[in-house]
């Protein structure tokens, strides 16, 4: 997921850099609205599962520091494991959808002067 998000972004960004004077810029904003909701939709997927580790992890750490019961060190040791890289996909979804907004703005842009024009 983290290469097609980086992808398409780039895409998108090349063609707000140069856009072709062709372009249908109707069709570039119905693309980018669909890839932009299909990206929102794993972005709140990842957030409901890293909450879901981060509360895991607190509650081992709670039950260890109470029971001082060993076997624990080892459950969150390997609840950090997973938790550390869904942190960092998290972030990378975080923020490309975020400049996926900025490109929203400029194809809006460019759709309003197709339709002045």
């Amino acid at each position: 997921m983290k290469n097609r998000i980086i992808t398409y972004r780039q895409r998108i960004d090349a063609l707000l850099a140069h856009p072709p004077a062709d372009t249908d810029w109707d069709a570039v904003m119905h693309e980018h609205l669909t890839q932009v909701s299909f990206f929102q939709h794993e972005r709140l997927i990842h957030l409901i599962v890293t909450i879901t580790f981060a509360l895991l992890t607190m509650v081992a750490l709670a039950v260890y520091c109470i029971a001082e019961y060993m076997p624990m060190l080892a459950m969150i040791g390997l609840l950090l494991i997973l938790l550390v890289p869904y942190i960092g996909h998290y972030y990378t979804l975080e923020n490309e959808v975020q400049k996926m907004y900025g490109q929203y703005d400029f194809i809006l842009q460019n759709l309003i002067k197709s339709k002045k024009g």
